[in-house]
């Protein structure tokens, strides 16, 4: 048995995974995973059909591997659809990339941007992943939260009502300052930052010479007639920023580990090298399948038969349906203006779970497992995404998407959602 460590001093402090904590939970007690973010529902027929053409026909070539910093016929639907959203002309061989998911492009872009004391913005509360990744790759997470403001009126609170504070966000920014990672919508609020909001960050990006990482995975799940800006499309942020995307969370196939980044050539030219260096290629049928998938919405964009116009029509309607029972039974949700997630109020409950003597772990953990023992349902932390200290724990459930109308048991949810958590099979949602 060897006697020195083994482990390299970057996974120091990075081990734990709140994911694999309620993945394994989930499957002890044969519950449903809310936390995690995939829907249960089906991806739209078209994607479904190309995929089997794929598999079963005659281009034996789809089996093999293809460009290795993306199969050309995506990176050239990516660079059509996102020239057009972006409003200027893309070469898809050297302002996309396409990554295993979007998770890859992140990690990319943490390894090939952060040197030991490069500091990084990170805006609380966020997806969890981005603290480990900055710190692996040497760098210091430097932290920003969104703080809410009361609504008027008695009015539920919106994930518009939490905002930057400006002065807060500039004083953030240094010399040592290399990058701000910007995820609007945001998991888990499901805020969709406003047009002026991206301004004031891109203003101190390029005041201070920082990158932009901008995490777009929801960009077609925006509701209430909201509109989801590009910052790479503000002034001064298309040299600066890499925008990210994922057909996961696009066509609802989060298995497929298909995604992309978008920026210019003296950016993505560093991610070509740490993924030819890691990864190297993503798998050629799912690209291809993907590359069908939008180029069919690139001809219907914005027309009422688009997948990118129905799906947030209906998500939507699963979400008010959502809020509705939240509310029925004593929750006070904070209502999303975007993403397949909503946290909630859940201080209502406590009566209903255990105290622990002389423990440190906050309510929201033992509500969460409370849950997944007693109530056949899993959700995920918010304590475990927020570094801010004004955040109390009561804000602890993170509830996301499931199939609406039909449950994978065939049955229609229950309306009451503390009835459905009785029952396996059942999500606790209508979304």
């Amino acid at each position: 048995k060897m006697s020195r460590p083994v482990q390299a001093r970057r996974l120091e402090g990075v081990d734990k995974n709140i994911w694999v904590e309620f993945v394994k939970l989930a499957a002890t007690y044969s519950t449903v995973n809310l936390g995690q973010g995939f829907p249960d529902f089906p991806p739209p027929d078209f994607l479904k059909e190309a995929f089997t053409r794929a598999l079963s026909g005659e281009k034996h070539m789809l089996h093999q591997y293809t460009r290795a910093f993306g199969h050309p016929p995506l990176v050239k639907i990516l660079a059509q659809l996102f020239g057009k959203l972006l409003g200027r002309e893309l070469d898809p061989m050297t302002n996309v990339m396409v990554t295993v998911g979007a998770y890859q492009a992140l990690f990319c872009c943490f390894q090939a941007f952060v040197d030991e004391g490069d500091e990084v913005i990170i805006i609380e509360p966020f997806f969890d992943c981005y603290e480990p990744m900055v710190k692996m790759a040497g760098g210091t997470p430097v932290f920003i939260p969104l703080r809410p403001k009361a609504p008027k009126d008695g009015k539920l609170m919106s994930s518009a009502d939490w905002q930057l504070d400006p002065a807060e966000l500039a004083s953030k920014f240094s010399e040592r300052t290399k990058a701000i990672v910007l995820n609007s919508p945001n998991n888990p609020l499901g805020k969709v930052f406003s047009r002026e909001e991206l301004e004031l960050i891109a203003d101190l990006c390029v005041k201070h010479d920082a990158l932009c990482i901008s995490d777009e995975v929801y960009e077609w799940l925006v509701y209430d007639g909201k509109e989801h800006v590009r910052i790479a499309s503000l002034r001064g942020m298309w040299d600066r920023t890499v925008s990210i995307g994922s057909a996961g969370k696009t066509f609802s196939v989060t298995g497929w580990k298909v995604g992309w980044t978008v920026g210019p050539n003296r950016l993505l030219q560093h991610l070509r090298t740490m993924h030819q260096n890691s990864v190297y290629h993503c798998a050629t049928a799912a690209q291809e399948v993907v590359a069908q998938g939008f180029q069919r919405e690139f001809e219907r964009y914005g027309k009422p038969d688009s997948y990118f116009v129905q799906l947030p029509k209906e998500m939507q309607q699963k979400r008010d349906q959502l809020v509705q029972s939240l509310v029925a039974v004593g929750m006070k949700p904070i209502i999303p203006e975007g993403t397949y997630f909503l946290v909630a109020d859940i201080s209502e409950f406590k009566s209903d779970v255990p105290d622990v003597p002389n423990s440190d772990e906050p309510y929201d953990s033992r509500f969460a497992k409370w849950m997944v023992k007693n109530k056949v349902n899993a959700s995920a932390l918010f304590h475990r995404i927020y570094h801010g200290v004004f955040v109390p724990s009561r804000l602890a459930v993170l509830i996301r998407a499931s199939s609406g109308g039909n449950t994978t048991s065939g049955q229609r949810p229950h309306p009451d959602p503390v009835l459905v958590w009785k029952k396996p099979g059942h999500c606790l949602s209508p979304w």
